[in-house]
């Protein structure tokens, strides 16, 4: 098939050169329009991006694309009708409340957004998808748009990154007919979570900072809305599990690693029969071969000391799980470590599964 034009709005920030950098080979996909702020509009991509282009690899056919202003949606709805923005990928980088009307100026317009900003995470019929997990929530988008009077239009998001190292894990063990009553989780969540410039390096080389604003509060409440269900076209929460959460920032470049422990309920897995069940898991992009998904979204590891950033976090196409650790807890009833790539996995790659899966589903296109 012709691949579908897309567009991405901060296209200039870390996520949307993530962005670029992943769509500039894939098969269904091409980036086709690039939209920053108003400092950036009028240049060429591979000018607004000079001296600050962080992706791996290079942006592909994308270098010579005209930056226009993201606050112009003149400019989207002028390139949707020449054929060069069927919809938006969402990598935007300002204040909540403006991300939240830019965002639905465009839905409103007829352009479907993909978000990774958390503007519309707890907006109420907006699906917060993670494709292994909840890709039957994509399924409140035509209630969305009777509820806005909108058309074509809609807005979908991801998941904050951090939760990503760890949700699928427990969803793998949900499906399986195991309750998880209470979890605690200690992430240690890379500097490039924090966009660019980030943290300055003097906080950062031979530190660890202990409080991430809003990332403990996100990682408590995001997998409710998640793990719950579409009543009357609006999302109710799940009832549970309750969450602790520690979330701190360390000094490593890519890739954010939780160590979690578990009580279940009255049915408890032993260590041998988790295993087997996440070694076997498989979800929806899996069985359909979505181009982004990873061929096994959780990936084992049996080494005392794995998994790690810098040897684990581009297992499976960087869009993988990995777990490792795996054992009894004292204190509950079991525990591991997961690890995922946070900008791709957790950003980019993850808006660009969703996207997949929103396509298969007939939502875009």
């Amino acid at each position: 098939m012709s691949k579908i034009p897309v567009g991405i709005l901060g296209a200039t920030g870390m996520v949307g050169q993530m962005y670029v950098h992943l769509l500039s080979d894939h098969p269904w996909f091409e980036a086709a329009y690039a939209a920053a702020s108003p400092r950036s509009a009028g240049k060429p991509y591979r000018e607004a991006v000079a001296g600050r282009w962080h992706a791996p690899g290079g942006w592909g056919g994308a270098g010579e694309l005209i930056v226009e202003d993201a606050n112009d949606l003149s400019k989207a709805l002028d390139a949707r009708r020449r054929g060069r923005c069927a919809f938006v990928f969402s990598a935007l980088e300002m204040g909540k409340e403006e991300t939240r009307r830019l965002e639905e100026a465009y839905a409103g317009a007829g352009i479907p957004v993909v978000s990774n900003a958390s503007a519309h995470r707890w907006t109420a019929d907006v699906p917060m998808l993670i494709a292994e997990v909840n890709p039957h929530h994509a399924d409140i988008i035509p209630a969305q748009r009777k509820n806005r009077g909108w058309d074509t239009g809609f807005i979908a998001v991801k998941p904050n990154c951090s939760l990503q190292s760890y949700l699928t894990p427990l969803w793998a063990l949900m499906e399986a007919g195991y309750e998880i009553k209470r979890l605690t989780v200690t992430t240690m969540q890379a500097v490039s979570g924090a966009g660019y410039p980030g943290v300055p390096s003097w906080d950062m080389i031979d530190n660890l900072v202990p409080y991430i604003e809003g990332e403990e509060e996100k990682s408590e409440r995001e997998p409710l809305k998640i793990l719950g269900a579409i009543k009357e076209g609006v999302f109710v929460n799940a009832p549970g599990p309750v969450i602790s959460a520690h979330c701190n920032r360390v000094p490593v470049t890519n890739g954010h690693t939780a160590c979690v422990s578990l009580e279940f309920g009255a049915k408890k897995p032993s260590i041998e029969e988790a295993k087997r069940i996440w070694a076997e898991f498989r979800a929806l992009p899996q069985e359909r071969g979505f181009p982004m998904a990873p061929p096994q979204p959780i990936i084992l590891r049996e080494e005392p000391d794995r998994p790690q950033p810098r040897k684990d976090r581009d297992a499976g196409k960087a869009m993988a799980v990995t777990l490792g650790r795996i054992r009894p807890c004292s204190v509950l009833d079991l525990r591991f470590t997961g690890l995922s790539h946070n900008t791709v996995r957790g950003a980019a790659g993850g808006g660009i599964l969703n996207a997949e899966l929103l396509t298969h589903k007939g939502y875009l296109g």
